[in-house]
């Protein structure tokens, strides 16, 4: 018997004393045997007690411990499991990263091809991975942190001359040549967002300043298009992806791949929810600059301003923004001063129906062409049941420079050792795609342009071009 239970055996043998002989030693035994059980009990309790808590001392498991021990430890283990995914989940909250495998055939006709009498065919591939990151804070100041790597082989179609860059802006190849797919470190810059007014209360927040540095595509802050500015889903043509006079024409004279060093400051104002609008100066590192291999300076600079109107209830953008390069290359392969104006439109005007527009007239330098009127449609497939899908249409003119004219005449401009034929009026260019949603990852997209008097030339034969694009996001 416990000790502990003694005092209680004691007295109930003096209670029970009080009783008849009889009956005392009757209920005494019953209440003995009573109290022995309730001893017995305790026992077991404290020997159970003791196994517990041997068993919690340790995260171990064993097929030998209490039942209730291994419960105990399976819901601690849970509860740290969902801590530790809270705490992960944390962590990556502001992360986001995008991934995509676009892949293009093309085949140009033969009186398009350069140096060659019959029909060429081409394909490439190109592979973007960006990832953004949050770049930490400073009371009601955020930062974000944004890369991207690109990769991928062939350059595409070979064409003879003409003003456009390129019928596939896909095509991307690194300088180590065809054996290789080496990627590069296309993008990596920092924005700092800072909401206005300063009273640090984000909800008051209506404007902002933002301000980003680092190795930049221009193109995502300036000339932007709803319609027009996404070669792995729209069109196909360098002159409708981007301002003709600063891609095509090389008013940018970025690095060879489209990117470049640079700075910008943006102002935005959304007081007016309805009609939003915005500033943007840019300065960005040009020719030998935006490779890393000479001086930063007589920097490209670039200022826009935009907003947002509404038509008809439907939204539109509206950007017009002027430009200055003081490493222009000009056609006769001197650099100097290169400026000009642009705009850059789309609009819905019916609830699938996208137009867009750009224009480009360079004002100071020797430019192959010094005007660029780009214009088309996009509509969405709502309207046949595939609200997934798109069509796409546009043309374009690009003007031959009166200083070009004058001077193509005498010019081997191609290197073929033969003087290139006068330039002397505009090239027209044209491109129609369909866009097929097969499935949340895949899009495939046949795509056909043509391209009459390339380079200006009113005698050479139109060079037409067919093609089909594949396309995997993630």
């Amino acid at each position: 018997m416990s000790l502990k239970l003694k005092p209680l055996a004691l007295a109930a043998a003096l209670f029970v004393g009080s009783a008849g002989p009889a009956a005392a030693s009757d209920d005494m035994k019953a209440l003995l045997a009573e109290v022995k059980r309730l001893a017995d009990r305790v026992e077991s309790l404290e020997k159970h007690n003791k196994e517990l808590e041997k068993s919690l001392s340790t995260e171990r498991l064993s097929e030998k411990e209490p039942e209730i021990a291994t419960r105990l430890k399976a819901v601690e283990f849970q509860t740290l499991s969902m801590q530790k995914q809270a705490r992960q989940v944390e962590k990556l909250e502001g992360i986001s990263v995008g991934a995509s495998l676009t892949g293009v055939a093309q085949r140009a006709n033969r009186d398009g091809v350069a140096g060659t009498a019959s029909r060429q065919s081409r394909a490439n591939y190109r592979g973007d991975v960006s990832v953004t990151l949050p770049g930490g804070e400073m009371g009601d100041i955020e930062g974000k942190i944004f890369s991207h790597f690109r990769f991928g082989q062939g350059n595409g179609v070979g064409l003879r001359p003409t003003f456009t860059s390129t019928p596939n802006t896909t095509a991307f190849e690194t300088n180590a040549g065809p054996d290789d797919s080496f990627a590069i470190l296309a993008q990596a810059w920092y924005q700092l967002k800072v909401p206005l007014p300063r009273d640090g209360v984000k909800a008051n927040s209506k404007e902002r300043l933002l301000l980003t540095a680092g190795k930049i595509d221009s193109f995502v802050f300036f000339d932007q298009n709803a319609a027009a500015d996404d070669e792995s889903a729209k069109f196909l043509n360098n002159a409708f992806v981007h301002n003709p006079l600063l891609d095509s024409g090389g008013d940018i004279r970025a690095d060879a791949y489209g990117f470049a060093p640079g700075a910008i400051l943006r102002y935005e104002n959304e007081r007016n929810k309805a009609e939003t609008w915005g500033l943007s100066l840019g300065a960005f590192g040009s020719g030998p600059g935006a490779n890393f291999s000479g001086s930063p300076g007589k920097p490209y600079v670039i200022g826009q301003a935009d907003t947002t109107w509404r038509f008809n209830h439907l939204p539109g953008n509206y950007r017009a923004y002027l430009w200055s390069n003081g490493r222009g290359l000009g056609y006769d392969g001197i650099e100097r001063r290169h400026s000009g104006i642009g705009m850059s439109i789309d609009q819905k005007v019916a609830d699938y129906v996208t137009l867009f527009g750009r224009y480009g007239h360079e004002t100071s330098g020797k430019v192959r062409f010094d005007r660029a009127l780009t214009a088309g449609v996009e509509i969405a497939g709502n309207a046949w049941g595939r609200g997934a899908d798109s069509l796409g249409a546009a043309f374009g003119v690009l003007r031959t420079s009166s200083s070009y004219r004058r001077d193509s005449v005498a010019l081997d401009l191609d290197g073929d050792g033969v003087l290139d034929p006068r330039a002397s009026g505009t090239e027209r260019i044209g491109e129609i795609y369909y866009r097929f949603k097969v499935n949340s990852l895949l899009e495939l997209t046949p795509d056909f342009q043509f391209i009459q008097r390339p380079g200006g030339d009113g005698g050479a034969p139109t060079v037409k071009v067919v093609g089909l694009r594949a396309k995997l996001g993630f």
